[in-house]
This record gives C-alpha cells, structure tokens and sequence, in this order.
C-alpha cells in the first residue's frame, strides 16, 4: 500500500439520489467518504425513510458541515443545528431537516455509515 492514496469527489466511485439528496462515495483503503447535498425541504424523514424504513436513522455519523444548515433531533431528546464549520458525531436514532433555502453540504467519514447511506 503507498504511503498517500487520494480521490476527488469530482469523480466518485459511486453516487445515490434519494429524493432532494446528492450522495457522492469515493473508496479509499481504510474509509469509505461521502458528500452529502441536502437541497432546501429535505428530512431524513421524509427523503430517507420512504428508502430504508423505520423510525428514525439507525446510523452512527461523524462529519464536518461545509455550507447551509440541519437541525438534528435526536430521540433522547437533544437537538442541535449544525452550521459550516461544525464537525459533529450523531448517534442512532435521530432526524434531521435542512434549515433555510440553502443547500446542506456536509463531508462524512465513518465507513459503515457512508456505505449504508440510503441504500435499501
């Protein structure tokens, strides 16, 4: 294995487009990394669910948000919008929602997550 191995998301490995969502993959040797677009009216609710089913995201995510905002409500009952320059960790059993008129855009690296990202 070389020392430094790269991609560029402007040529993914894999995308998916679940309803006002953009998910572009790129496969490195460790990580599996994915941009996610969220488009103005997007839940996890409301997009997602119809593709993976359940109550809530059963996904672990760990991230940074590069542009717009998501509120993200967790069944505990903490919330917090996220906001460029965020880097978070979310825990199953949560939703979320773009806030606003501007597109969410967010980097994750948690491998399982980025792989089983509306994937049905």
């Amino acid at each position: 294995m070389a020392g430094i191995e790269h991609k560029n998301f402007s040529e993914p490995d894999e995308t998916r487009a679940p309803d006002k969502t953009m998910v572009e993959f790129v496969d490195l040797p460790t990580v599996k990394a994915a941009r996610l677009r969220f488009q103005p009216g997007w839940s996890w609710s409301s997009c997602v669910k119809p593709v993976v089913g359940g109550t809530s995201c059963q996904q672990r995510h760990v991230g940074v948000c590069i542009s717009g905002s998501m509120k993200v409500t967790h069944e505990d009952g903490s919330e917090v919008v996220l906001k460029p320059g965020d880097a978070y960790t979310i825990e199953p059993g949560h939703d979320g929602a773009v806030l606003g008129d501007e597109v969410c855009e967010m980097y994750e690296f948690d491998a399982r997550a980025a792989a089983t990202y509306a994937a049905g």
